[in-house]
């Protein structure tokens, strides 16, 4: 049986960066994204070698916004895929989509090229808070999206929230829960927001989000009693709903929990493609260049000269034992069944406790940590302070 591995395909391209969005993304004009694309299904050839002895579990088109390439763009990409790769039968493949960016065309080019899990961004259902974000869409077009793709006959639905926006409250909170809940989506992803340097939302609310994390109380963003007091409800009400909380964000439909994400917390090894994407192979993990230019012309199919030869990846890492015991804890710790202690000693040679007793009985007198026969997993207070819990891991 050969080994598992996922991919994750890369569209950096978006309508408009949304104001809290960090991600590398970005408008572009149509030559841009057909030359992108080339290059990306020749970056997706030429590394079929990697895993010529692994089966794909898994495909993750993210970005960005994928769904802003055409119909036959993506069914074009996915044929790549599908020749230079061993697909499993079943396998998840999701794309991720704006609402407003999905038309029945483009609903039923996805079916044709076998994506069977869609992944819509909502974030709120309120329209002042989305324009708030600088989204491109309303809460109406977000749910004429979703009406088409269920349509279309998709019937693995995530859809992602954020919460603790500005000016949020704990009600206009649940009030968007409610409605995401009503239309039985098979996933939900619910995130708090992060202030990231390099947004307009960190020039905007930065010095109050230090002065949030300090406990003090700030006009426009959520106090921290406030955001951990969401995500109890959020917890309660979801799982009141019939959704599973597995993972500190995420709630699944018993079934319907996200193959590909599951790999990231277990450390399933995974093949990034396209402008920044990252990797996981033989215990080393690599980065692609964040430079388009440079992507491009490594993969544009020319006669390559001197500057065109290069490789495009970056931080090239050969992962130690220890590096990897800390990555099984600090990703696995985010999973609500928690690290498994045989998996643990399986995959490292060594019993989790001779490497992390101190740690272990720490956490626990503290009561953030608990332990059964065979997980260690975080308490709900531990869960209130994963940051620091997951801190005590590292080597």
């Amino acid at each position: 049986m050969k080994k598992p591995i996922s991919l994750y395909l890369h569209i950096p391209f978006c309508v408009q960066k949304c104001l809290y969005c960090d991600f590398l993304s970005f408008p572009a004009g149509e030559e841009i994204k057909d030359r992108y694309l080339q290059a990306l299904i020749r970056e997706i050839m030429e590394s079929a070698g990697r895993a010529k002895d692994r089966q794909v579990v898994s495909v993750f088109l993210g970005g960005g916004t994928p769904s802003i390439l055409t119909a036959g763009q993506t069914e074009e990409l996915l044929g790549a895929v599908r020749e230079s790769y061993r697909i499993k039968s079943g396998a998840e493949i999701t794309i991720e989509a704006n609402p407003g960016t999905v038309t029945k065309e483009k609903l039923d080019c996805y079916r044709r090229a076998g994506i069977n899990r869609i992944s819509f961004g909502l974030q709120s259902a309120r329209d002042e808070e989305l324009r708030l974000l600088g989204r491109i869409h309303t809460y109406r077009e977000f749910l004429e999206s979703f009406r088409l793709a269920e349509k279309a006959g998709f019937d693995n639905i995530n859809v992602d929230l954020i919460c603790a926006l500005p000016m949020q409250t704990l009600e206009s909170w649940m009030e968007t829960l409610k409605k995401t809940a009503a239309l039985k989506p098979a996933h939900i992803s619910a995130y708090s927001l992060i202030i990231e340097e390099g947004t307009p939302f960190y020039d905007r609310y930065h010095q109050e989000d230090v002065l949030r994390a300090a406990g003090e109380r700030t006009g426009t963003l959520p106090g921290e009693e406030t955001e951990r007091e969401m995500y109890r409800q959020t917890v309660r009400f979801l799982e009141a709903e019939g959704y599973r909380h597995y993972e500190i964000s995420n709630y699944g439909i018993p079934g319907r929990e996200s193959i590909h994400n599951i790999g990231y917390w277990t450390r399933r090894e995974y093949l990034g493609f396209g402008l920044g994407a990252a990797s996981l192979l033989r215990e080393c993990r690599w980065k692609n260049t964040e430079d388009l230019s440079r992507y491009l012309q490594r993969f544009s199919g020319e006669a390559p000269g001197e500057e065109a030869c290069h490789d495009v990846r970056e931080e090239l890492d050969r992962l130690t034992g220890e590096d990897c015991m800390e990555e099984m804890m600090f990703l696995g710790l985010r999973m609500m069944e928690g690290v498994s202690k045989k998996r643990f000693l399986r995959e490292t040679g060594v019993p989790v406790r001779q490497v992390y007793g101190q740690v272990i009985d720490l956490l626990k007198a503290q009561k953030l940590m608990e332990e059964d026969g065979e997980f260690l997993r975080l308490t709900p207070r531990g869960i209130d302070l994963s940051n620091y819990c997951m801190g005590q891991f590292l080597l």
